[in-house]
């Protein structure tokens, strides 16, 4: 008998239980699969959900307000998880809980904006206020349903009717089947607003600056050192002189600016141990640079930063930053990259 980390006994169960289990599972990944297969053959259909789904696309990209998206029960929990993604993705969203609307929160609905309701039946009773208040004020109403002739569903502008597939639960009772085509649905219409948005990878950024992925989205420029961070010197600097700048910025690196203030080369760690045969009297900057080093944009992901600083057969811990003329903006660092949480 196995333990948990907590010290409860865990019992393994016998052959014949755990191939049942996996086998009940399996079976609701099927369903679900066949949910979402049907879900892929509809939006094909352009007198159907297809064309349906065109008109949402382009009612809600050109709203001069908010995407309200409402929802009860587990319906509801997927109109939040819907929500949650057009907010991060460009399209200004919010979540109105049906029951707390009839309550007050119809005040959150503002002329300009767009209701999206999520019901697998189209009968939800909660829902009646809140789409009746769309009718009342003329503002659109879209109803994501599996049922073309139900209430909600007549009562709205755009129907967006989703196959009506049987539900994964054995009783078919429990939304499991209808949920899944939802979420998967609203990721859709999510992506296709991103897409005829021209929404950036750096847009998504500014929306996510929180947590690892905000890390990975940030750019060379929020983490280069610059100005008296960055270790530079002339093409006729003395090697003692390199050396102390080398020593003292820390980076391993020195950039060589010629005197126009634009990078002409770079000297290395590996660069001063391969001159170690020179003479550091008389031995200039210019004599040991590399005249055509690694460098990187300042606008790039820090994560292609990491990358790029991997990719050579020996990797190189420090990139100089530069603008549009060559000029020096910074130095990256790689340590400077995983402190930051982009490895």
């Amino acid at each position: 008998m196995t333990h948990s980390p907590s010290g409860v006994p865990l019992k393994a169960p016998s052959p014949q239980t755990q191939a049942t289990q996996i086998a009940d599972a399996l079976a609701v990944l099927r369903t679900e699969r066949e949910g979402l297969a049907a879900l892929e053959a509809a939006l094909q259909d352009e007198a159907g959900l297809g064309g349906a789904f065109s008109r949402a696309v382009t009612l809600i990209g050109t709203l001069p307000g908010r995407l309200v998206v409402t929802g009860i029960g587990k319906s509801g929990h997927v109109a939040r998880k819907i929500q949650a993604t057009m907010a991060s993705t460009g399209t200004p969203a919010l979540f109105v809980h049906p029951a707390e609307a009839s309550h007050g929160d119809l005040g959150m609905l503002q002329a300009g904006d767009a209701v999206i309701a999520f019901s697998n039946s189209g009968e939800t009773t909660e829902l009646g206020d809140i789409a009746a208040h769309t009718r009342r004020t003329g503002l659109p109403l879209l109803a994501v349903t599996s049922r073309a002739q139900s209430t909600l569903a007549c009562a709205a502008d755009i129907a967006l009717t989703l196959p009506n597939m049987k539900e994964a639960c054995p009783m078919g009772l429990a939304p499991t089947t209808s949920t899944t085509m939802q979420l998967a649905f609203g990721d859709a219409l999510a992506v296709a607003l991103l897409q005829q948005r021209g929404f950036t990878a750096n847009d998504f950024g500014t929306y996510h600056p929180g947590g690892r992925l905000g890390m990975r989205l940030r750019t060379v420029r929020d983490l280069m050192r610059t100005g008296t961070a960055m270790p530079v010197g002339q093409p006729e600097t003395p090697m003692r002189d390199v050396i102390m700048e080398m020593t003292h910025k820390a980076l391993g690196c020195i950039g060589i600016l010629d005197h126009n203030g634009l990078l002409a080369g770079l000297i290395t760690d590996g660069d001063l141990r391969r001159a170690l045969d020179l003479d550091l009297a008389t031995t200039q900057a210019k004599d040991i640079m590399n005249r055509k080093p690694l460098t990187i944009g300042p606008d790039v992901f820090a994560v292609e930063a990491l990358r790029v600083m991997n990719e050579r057969d020996r990797p190189i811990t420090s990139l100089f930053v530069l603008d549009a003329t060559h000029k020096p903006l910074g130095v990256v660092h790689m340590h400077d990259l995983l402190r930051a949480g982009v490895g």
